[in-house]
């Protein structure tokens, strides 16, 4: 593999463990509160479009506006990551849901919420998604010390995980119960405290210039800068030219297609081959999510038991007993704790795949990274579950499931070959020199 300059020292010093840990703790609570809310109007949209439209395209539509942002603005947004002060753009990010929010809430309390009205709101939410998780990923490397990623990612993993898949479509149902006008207030006022949060975050939110860069300004004349395109280009090219991040963005396309198909089928499968109760189809979804929230919890202390390598591979295992135990039994137990691996397997290679991330790419590329890492990774979801949805007409629902399985099987063999422990000792050695 060829090496990887350095980049974070480039331009500032790093910061100290005590600022880290300060950061780590801001970070994490604005993860918290905007995925909270984000999991509040991922409910709360939908809902309403159900009550301004009795058609089925339509309130798919109202759905899809919320992430069709990450197919069509993610590769550009990357690139304003890579130009722009981060912590402007989640301050900038929250403006743009505060004016969404705010212009529905009146016209919900009118009641003239229409379907365009709708779309238009989820579309505006999804483009701030993109500028916040990009922004906030980003941020990581700059506000903390190579030693305390691993807990940072860790930390803001599981809280992606419990506030936006759990609380925030709970939390929702509630306020929804309670009145749609209270429902987005409360949502409003927690966008809106979540961007005073970030003012205690210290240090440097801009991308690093490369020290070679800086060293020859004065002895050569100054370069064009690069148009948009050119960068999106250069972003695509670094990561298709380093073979470890290029497999794993490979492994994890695949891997997210197998849990957009397994989310699109269960519930037929629950209901019509397992023939659960509704207490039973929520205990299968919930382990699923406190599989996420354990591996989170865990993540550092199985890395020193058992390596990076072998915890990443994890969950691989894991997703593979999630598409292979619907296809080979119909117990209930059986496959809520296949999903509880799944889970555990995914929020472990996230936490990992973004430190190592972190320690390979220079700070000048990482919104560009996290940008086209993201979209091979939830663009691949929608793509599984259409995929599955065709399996299932042509071959069965069990039979789908299978197919999907070996697809997953078949990415073992590269993973062995690539992120050897060789590997992985190399993309963390320039931070150790």
């Amino acid at each position: 593999m060829a090496p990887v300059p350095r980049h974070s020292a480039d331009s500032a010093a790093e910061p100290s463990a005590r600022q880290g840990t300060r950061n780590t703790v801001v970070l994490l609570v604005f993860t918290a509160i905007t995925n909270l809310a984000d999991g509040v109007t991922k409910i709360a949209l939908p809902l309403l479009a159900t009550r301004a439209s009795g058609s089925p395209a339509q309130v798919s539509a109202v759905s899809l506006t919320l992430s069709l942002p990450w197919l069509l603005a993610a590769l550009h947004v990357g690139v304003l990551v890579d130009r722009a002060d981060r912590r402007r753009l989640l301050w900038a990010a929250n403006g743009l849901r505060l004016l969404a929010l705010g212009a529905l809430i009146p016209v919900a309390a009118d009641g003239g919420i229409t379907i365009p009205v709708l779309c238009a709101a989820g579309a505006v939410l999804g483009i701030a998604e993109v500028i916040a998780l990009t922004a906030a990923s980003a941020l990581i490397p700059a506000l903390t010390p190579p030693e305390g990623r691993e807990r940072a990612n860790a930390w803001i993993a599981g809280a992606e995980t419990v506030c936006n898949e759990f609380c925030g479509p709970f939390v929702g149902g509630l306020l929804l119960t309670a009145g749609t006008g209270l429902a987005l207030g409360v949502t409003w006022v927690s966008y809106l405290a979540a961007a005073f949060v970030l003012i205690l975050l210290a240090g440097r939110f801009r991308a690093a210039r490369p020290a070679a860069a800086t060293a020859t300004a004065t002895e050569t004349p100054a370069q064009a800068p690069e148009s948009v395109n050119q960068q999106i280009a250069g972003g695509l090219r670094y990561l298709w030219r380093n073979v470890l991040l290029r497999t794993m963005a490979l492994i994890l396309t695949v891997l997210c297609a197998c849990w957009g198909a397994w989310l699109a089928l269960m519930p037929l499968f629950a209901t019509d081959v397992m023939d659960v109760t509704p207490r039973e189809y929520g205990a299968i979804l919930s382990a699923l999510g406190i599989g996420g929230l354990v591996g989170a919890l865990t993540v550092t202390r199985v890395n020193r038991l058992f390596g990076r390598r072998w915890v990443m591979f994890a969950d691989l295992v894991g997703t593979l007993a999630m598409m292979a135990v619907p296809a080979l039994t119909t117990s209930v137990w059986a496959v809520a704790a296949a999903a509880f691996a799944g889970g555990m397997g995914g929020t472990l290679w996230t936490v990992n795949s973004r430190t190592i991330a972190q320690h390979l790419v220079p700070d000048g590329m990482l919104g560009r990274y996290n940008a086209v890492s993201r979209l091979f990774s939830w663009g691949a979801m929608p793509i599984g579950a259409g995929l599955m949805g065709l399996l299932a007409e042509w071959l069965g629902l069990r039979l789908a499931f299978a197919v999907f399985a070996a697809s997953v099987a078949v990415t073992v063999l590269p993973f062995l070959r690539v992120l050897t422990r060789h590997a992985l000792a190399e993309a963390f050695a320039e931070e150790r020199a």
